[in-house]
């Protein structure tokens, strides 16, 4: 468990940047897990009837790392509800597999709840580490859509090829099967990568994409690098971003 923890998990406690700092109106919240651990979020609206995707980000920073990624997309039309895992910015709670799915699905029923958006209007979406975790979410509630960007089939998978030679695969006891879980889902799923992806090897992205069920869309981004997808795709990326959750999550779906 140390050696996960020292190698896979890079928390940060202090909150940097606001969506205020773009010029946002956004709402800070918490909600309470099963297990009992408080969980801080951001809901950064772009209008009354837009779909909300549910953010479920990757292994570093926390919320605070995206909100330009998050200025970017809003004025799109698409809502964002963005939350950080225990253990990140001011979530409580010490990070473990189960913990970080259970966050994401105490996430949604906030958001079905407490904020009363519809579940036809909800897209998920994971990025790196958070692909897994929105994989297990789609399994769990049957999203309209799932866009799934710069992630891999398993963390043996992803270890294995961020630490080639360490030979760490051994020592894991968490696994983020994502591979596991993601066919049978029943919604579409978009991937995105970047073909020169320096931390999550496009090829991982591909292999996830092959054991998903149809219908399902592989978008690959020419020049990006793990973190820079959305600056590097530009309009054409949130152009196709936008436009999936629009026709799958948008106010209108059933």
């Amino acid at each position: 468990m140390a050696i996960e923890h020292e190698f896979l998990f890079f928390p940060e406690k202090t909150i940097y940047e606001t969506p205020a700092d773009y010029g946002l109106e956004y709402e800070e919240v918490r909600f309470t897990t099963a297990d009992g651990v408080s969980i801080a979020a951001w809901f950064v609206p772009a209008k009354n009837d837009a779909p909300v995707m549910l953010w479920c980000h990757g292994n570093a920073g926390n919320v605070s790392h995206r909100a330009h990624n998050i200025a970017r997309l809003v004025p799109w039309g698409v809502s964002v509800f963005i939350f950080d895992y225990r253990g990140f910015g001011t979530s409580e709670g010490t990070i473990t597999e189960d913990g970080l799915y259970e966050d994401a699905f105490s996430a949604y029923r906030y958001l079905t709840g407490k904020q009363g958006v519809p579940a036809h209007r909800i897209a998920v979406f994971g990025r790196s580490l958070g692909g897994p975790v929105a994989v297990d979410l789609a399994a769990r509630i049957r999203p309209p859509c799932l866009v799934l960007e710069s992630t891999f089939p398993s963390l043996k998978a992803a270890v294995g090829s961020i630490y080639p030679g360490m030979v760490l695969e051994e020592h894991l006891t968490m696994r983020f099967a994502a591979d596991e879980k993601i066919a049978g889902i029943g919604c579409p799923v978009l991937f995105f990568h970047g073909d020169t992806d320096d931390i999550i090897d496009i090829e991982l992205g591909r292999r996830l994409f092959e054991s998903a069920d149809d219908p399902k869309a592989f978008s690959t981004i020419p020049g990006a690098l793990h973190n820079d997808t959305y600056e590097v795709g530009g309009d054409a990326y949130f152009r196709a971003l936008t436009g999936f959750i629009k026709k799958y999550a948008g106010a209108d779906s059933d």
